[in-house]
């Protein structure tokens, strides 16, 4: 750095990395908890995902809202066996995580949709636990605290934490502020705080200042990396089209 430069500016300049692998390359390693944003394949980081498979780590635990589909999205990782555990809501459009979850080659935590969704936030909140309604009575509340309140009973949720987090965002500044694109935001923004690392894909890198500070989805304070990905493929989970 030269000496008339300004620290801020460099510490801004020094979250941008010039790929998804390079962003990877030293702080990936076997047996990680990753939180990966995305709902199906919506909003889902691409590359990194990509730059995860062939880094070859492996033992991870995935939290996400689903696996992605067979091939693409963290199907990739699943085709791998890099994944060992998933921490899920949904996982129906994926035939290979059908297959080694039946076979006892993948460990699984469901989750109501609601609540995965609260355990992330609860982790980057610093919130420890929650009581909530939702699958009291169910197998999802099977070795569970319970309590009542209110004269209606409720089981208590832990919060989740991430080791690294993985997240898409449609536009960032230099300094890692974040702005998801419509349904895109989806899970991204509460797997980024729930990280204790975040690297953060995106499609347009503008400079500090070009935000519209109301616009702002994600302060950059959550944000440790980031990549460009100007052309992402944004497959859709199941094309239909007029006969």
């Amino acid at each position: 750095m030269s000496p008339h430069s300004d620290p801020a500016t460099h510490r801004r300049e020094a979250k941008v990395f010039p790929d998804a692998a390079s962003a990877l390359s030293d702080i990936v390693r076997d047996g990680q908890t990753l939180a990966v944003g995305g709902f199906g394949l919506c909003g889902i980081p691409e590359a990194l995902i990509g730059a995860l498979r062939d880094s070859g780590v492996s033992g991870l635990t995935v939290i996400s809202n689903n696996a992605g589909v067979d091939g693409f999205g963290l199907g990739l990782l699943l085709a791998t066996r890099q994944i060992r555990r998933m921490v899920s809501s949904y996982v129906g459009e994926n035939k290979e995580f059908e297959r080694q979850f039946l076979a006892g080659e993948l460990e699984l935590e469901f989750n109501p949709q609601g609540t995965l969704a609260e355990r992330l936030r609860a982790g980057g909140a610093g919130i420890p636990a929650f009581f909530t309604r939702t699958g009291y009575g169910t197998v999802v509340a099977e070795g569970k605290e319970t309590r009542e309140f209110d004269g209606q009973p409720y089981i208590m949720e832990t919060a989740l934490r991430a080791d690294l987090s993985l997240v898409k965002a449609w536009k960032a500044d230099s300094a890692g502020n974040l702005v998801f694109r419509k349904t895109a935001r989806n899970f991204n923004p509460a797997c980024a705080m729930a990280g204790k690392f975040c690297v953060a894909e995106v499609e347009e890198l503008v400079e500090v200042g070009a935000l519209d500070p109301d616009s702002v989805h994600l302060p950059g304070i959550y944000v440790d990396r980031i990549v460009v990905n100007a052309n992402p493929e944004k497959r859709i989970e199941q094309r239909t089209v007029r006969a």
